[in-house]
């Protein structure tokens, strides 16, 4: 009876391979490699892919700019339809972010790619991993299609526009949140808390013989034993399986002039692009950046290459990455303090091996001045320094709370998406705070992706008494989110809502007071005020400017007196410390 059954399966064997369900041809395959998707067409494919096989699942999240959802496919040999089940199940998410830059769309086909090679079973996909993709991100860029954009890029035939409906370059927006897109990205990242993040680009810049090349999270910055982890195994491995694929990876080539073969430091990832976002929250994170002048096909290869090495690297250590996020996250919640700026170490590098062509100039056919070429004739290979090390530059306290007061509802929604742990005080009370004043900053002449950011933030600081009402908010510093917390919150930080100009408006005195009438009062004042008196005299005798002020010297007085607005240039958000 066994042995009959034993035929009979092995009878049946090519049948049951056969019955595989079978994806439908992706457009970039209909044409040979020649041509992306439209959005309505990467959608087709995602919808008629989850009707096709169980281990693909299609999810509408949360709106766009664009008017369209955002969706997330999650592929599973277990055939999970919610992320909650794939959590409760303990397994390991990698979030796939596409089309970030619909120009670059290079992740969008290699994703489909890779999700039929995993439903035929061609590609193996661990037991302990689960994809979750954004098929497209900006979809207002995807729906903006030409083929005159990014001039400099070999195909495809047409692709997306750079900027999403609000021309939001949305990779720089995971922080002030413009975009709808980004609001429902922050919650489908917390929803998949992902171990591994991958957002694929396609590079600009110098020519080279390598196809792909890798922006990863800043080690340093990572810090602590994932740090370690990423630079000394994580990333050797990926580098290693990449050659067995026929690639050989190089760091994302970050240079400002034509001589790669001179080094280059590593892109300094801040929390407004997605790397730097990812590290916030305790991911490994990527950043694949074909090069723009490899053909279509050869880009589309090594993104899915790429993937496949993830996913293989994920499944072989998932125990180790879910060890090292824990203990991180435990790490972060209990730090008595953290780094919110950082300095590059030049005296320590890294070294790669890299593949270059040899630069120099000709005379333009435009303007007959020289201008650069590459070579491609004069192929060369050279070891070059990388400089990827940092070290925290300024380092603070961490509070035990914030207290935000519920008027700057901008930036508690903001701390909301992302999933941070939150309280409304139940009634009027009363805490010792630690209180920012703004004394000095610098703001971009320029508007930056909507933003005069500031910079160069100086502030003084005191401890206070004060009374916040009820429906304020209360932020404890518990929580795996404290650098999130404390990269947004510290307004010395690089990405700080500060720094974005959620809180310009303490930067304007509202209350003022009419010169004649101030006179008297001023003056009658500083007669009870000794110190103060002193304060003035000393000014006035070091200051020419100042002693031939009248306006400036009562300023002084009105600024020093009770009459003085508390709020003009104090930091709405106050550090509670016991």
């Amino acid at each position: 009876m066994i042995r009959s059954l034993c035929i009979l399966l092995l009878m049946a064997a090519p049948f049951l391979i056969w019955a595989q369900p079978a994806l439908p041809p992706t457009v970039y395959e209909n044409s040979g490699g020649r041509q992306t998707p439209t959005y309505a067409q990467i959608m087709d494919w995602w919808n008629a892919a989850d009707r096709a096989s169980k281990k693909i699942s299609v999810m509408q999240k949360g709106p766009t700019d664009a008017g369209f959802p955002l969706h997330l496919a999650l592929i599973s040999d277990q055939g999970y339809t919610t992320v909650g089940q794939a959590q409760k199940d303990g397994k390991l998410i990698i979030l796939i972010n596409n089309g970030i830059h619909p120009g670059e769309p290079d992740g969008i086909d290699a994703s489909m790619l890779l999700a039929k090679e995993i439903v035929s079973g061609k590609i193996s996909l661990p037991a302990s991993v689960v994809l979750a993709i954004i098929p497209v991100y900006n979809i207002g860029g995807c729906l903006r299609r030409s083929a005159h954009y990014r001039v400099d890029q070999e195909g495809p035939d047409e692709f997306g526009s750079r900027g999403n409906s609000q021309n939001l370059d949305l990779n720089r927006d995971f922080i002030k949140l413009d975009s709808k897109e980004a609001f429902s990205f922050c919650a489908i990242y917390q929803e998949c808390d992902p171990a591994i993040f991958v957002d694929n680009h396609v590079s600009n810049g110098a020519d080279y013989q390598h196809v792909m090349t890798l922006l990863t999270s800043q080690y340093s910055k990572l810090g602590g034993s994932m740090g370690t982890y990423l630079h000394e195994t994580f990333e050797p491995a990926l580098y290693a399986a990449m050659k067995t694929k026929g690639y050989d990876l190089i760091p994302y080539v970050n240079i400002g002039g034509d001589k790669p073969e001179k080094g280059w430091n590593e892109f300094w990832d801040s929390p407004r692009y997605t790397s730097g976002y990812a590290t916030l929250w305790n991911s490994f994170a990527f950043v694949p950046e074909t090069h723009m002048l490899k053909p279509y096909p050869q880009r589309v290869a090594s993104t899915k290459a790429l993937m496949e090495c993830f996913i293989s690297f994920a499944g072989a250590n998932a125990a180790t990455i879910r060890s090292l996020r824990e203990e991180t996250k435990k790490r972060i919640s209990n730090a008595t303090s953290l780094p919110i700026s950082w300095r590059l170490d030049k005296s320590r590098h890294t070294n790669y091996t890299f593949k270059g062509y040899e630069s120099g100039t000709k005379p333009s056919a435009i303007s007959g001045q020289p201008r650069l070429f590459y070579d491609r004739s004069k192929p060369f290979t050279a070891t070059v320094p990388v400089y990827g090390y940092y070290t925290p530059e300024r380092i603070i306290s961490t509070p035990r709370a914030y207290v935000i007061p519920q008027g700057w509802w901008k930036v508690i929604e903001r701390l909301q998406i992302n999933g941070i742990r939150m309280r409304r005080l139940s009634q009027d009370s009363t805490f010792e705070v630690e209180t920012y004043r703004i004394e000095d900053y610098s703001t971009a002449a320029r508007p930056y992706e909507g933003h005069h950011a500031n910079s160069n933030v100086k502030v003084s600081w005191q401890k206070q008494s004060l009374t916040f009402l009820k429906g304020d908010w209360y932020i404890p510093l518990d929580q795996p989110g404290n650098r999130f917390l404390m990269e947004t919150l510290e307004p010395q930080a690089e990405d700080s809502y500060f720094a974005w100009n959620f809180f310009d408006a303490i930067l304007g005195q509202k209350e003022g007071y009419s010169a004649y009438v101030f006179e008297d009062k001023a003056a009658a004042y500083l007669q009870t005020q000794p110190d103060l008196k002193k304060q003035l005299e000393q000014r006035v005798a070091t200051d020419s400017s100042f002693a031939k002020s009248g306006r400036a010297q009562l300023d002084f007085i009105y600024k020093n007196s009770p009459w003085y607005e508390p709020d003009h240039n104090r930091y709405p958000v106050f550090r509670v410390m016991q």
